[in-house]
């Protein structure tokens, strides 16, 4: 979830500063529940290991000092499936407010690899490139 999640977070935004471009991700709700779902943590230290993209050397315990990793409530599945649900309801005005100002700019998938070159490709011809001291 990004920012502004909410339609009273987006107006306040609307007194700071004029939106001229939103872009929105959509990503399948079980995508989204199996990656949080995935995030394991060592309470200690606080490092953050994800089962399926950065595991830890051994299933279940910390790299560096071999105790055990915990899922905080908040990300299990059950709690995650509630969390986006809260979410989307919450967000669902928000992307109409964006709509209707013909200003948003949703991209489907899954990967981050896969709607990366789309969403680069839009910023890219929205914003102009910064150029180094030795290019003025």
């Amino acid at each position: 979830p990004g920012f502004p999640r909410t339609l009273g977070q987006a107006k306040a935004l609307d007194g700071i500063c004029q939106l001229d471009l939103v872009i929105s991700l959509n990503i399948p709700f079980e995508t989204l529940k199996d990656r949080l779902s995935a995030r394991w943590v060592h309470p200690a230290s606080g490092r953050v290991y994800n089962m399926d993209f950065n595991p830890p050397h051994t299933q279940g315990v910390d790299d560096l000092t071999g105790e055990p990793l915990v899922q905080r409530e908040e990300d299990r599945p059950e709690a995650v499936a509630a969390r986006l649900r809260k979410y989307k309801d919450a967000a669902k005005p928000v992307i109409e407010l964006y709509k209707s100002r013909g200003i948003l700019h949703s991209f489907s998938g899954t990967e981050t690899n896969k709607i990366w070159p789309y969403v680069y490709t839009l910023l890219s011809s929205r914003i102009p490139p910064v150029l180094s001291d030795e290019e003025h």
